[in-house]
């Protein structure tokens, strides 16, 4: 009887059984973990259409980097961080929803990030500066981190006296301004009313100077200027605001005015050491469930007591059947 409780099978079974009654009893742990909270707001402005990035050998836009980048933060993302959605258009940001747990609503989160889309924009203009200072109200009412991705590129474009001035507190809020598209002009995919696609935007499609406010110095020199009718010039300004590129220089100022850091998106994995080098650590409670832990524990004592046998057996047999090797330096036998 004592042999028959010293043998290792009996008790590979017994310490399996014993793990697969813990897996039904296995208490959940309260831990305290760092988290991150932010709030991602997404341009999804016409020039956001660009295709200057790649994904398995093929062109993508930059709205589809964008939402790549997303999802791989978000599976990067320690439990229990929260993460909201927003849409910035026009002037405006718009928040989707408010923060929520990353690993207990990871599904709905990650279907909410692919269902991104440019046809949701309201206007077809793209005020950023105005756009990301709302977006800094959002995240701080909230109290959380934020992360605004946009190319920069303002349409129209900026007013002679360049962008607005910030009128919130510098550094109140902590995150990335994520600049995204090439940094070469790329053309800017023209869409009719029903959504499809139909070409590139043309010098004539979009207007290359704003005329607001006070004409820009050297506006007397222009053909047909007229102090009081035609301060801008009688004739409209030709440059290149048909096509697109990251307007790199005036985000990184808009990052120091509003106290933010600026990254520039290249890839989906370099986004979280980007954030995590800024962002503000919360430590929370975290459950830690210890039955993944006997589970795996009660089949490898079960897989060892089944395949030990078996193993010894075959590594038994393979010593008598293997062939007698003569050699030279044990001698000859008599």
């Amino acid at each position: 009887m004592r042999s028959d409780l010293r043998d290792p099978r009996l008790i590979l079974l017994a310490l399996a059984m014993l793990s697969l009654v813990a897996t039904f009893l296995a208490p959940k742990i309260t831990i305290q973990r760092p988290s991150f909270d932010f709030v991602a707001i997404v341009d999804i402005t016409g020039s956001m259409n660009v295709r200057d990035y790649a994904a398995s050998g093929r062109p993508v836009s930059r709205l589809e980097a964008v939402k790549t980048a997303l999802r791989t933060t978000l599976a990067e993302l320690p439990c229990p961080s929260r993460v909201g959605l927003g849409i910035f258009s026009e002037r405006r940001t718009f928040l989707l929803f408010a923060p929520i747990d990353v690993c207990a609503d990871f599904a709905p989160l990650v279907s909410a990030i692919d269902a991104l889309d440019w046809r949701m924009a309201w206007e077809g203009d793209s005020r950023v500066s105005a756009g990301l200072f709302r977006a800094i109200e959002i995240a701080r009412d909230l109290k959380s981190d934020l992360l605004f991705f946009t190319d920069g590129q303002e349409a129209p474009p900026l007013p002679a006296r360049g962008a607005p001035s910030f009128e919130g507190r510098a550094g109140e809020v902590r995150g990335l301004i994520v600049g995204v598209g090439g940094y070469d002009l790329s053309p800017i995919p023209k869409f009719d009313d029903r959504g499809r696609e139909i070409g590139f935007l043309g010098v004539d499609d979009v207007p290359h100077e704003s005329r607001f406010g006070l004409p820009p110095e050297g506006a007397e020199r222009r053909e047909g200027y007229n102090a009081r009718n035609a301060p801008f010039g009688a004739t409209a300004a030709v440059g290149v605001e048909h096509l697109s590129s990251v307007k790199e220089d005036y985000l990184r100022s808009l990052a120091e005015k509003t106290g933010l850091s600026y990254a520039y998106l290249e890839g989906g994995k370099g986004l979280w050491k980007d954030y995590a080098a800024v962002a503000s650590i919360r430590p929370r409670d975290a459950t830690f469930d210890l039955t993944p832990f006997f589970g795996a524990a009660a089949a490898l004592f079960t897989f060892s007591a089944a395949a030990g046998p078996l193993l010894a057996q075959a590594f038994a047999q393979a010593r008598r059947t293997a062939p007698f090797i003569h050699h030279p330096q044990l001698g000859r036998s008599k």
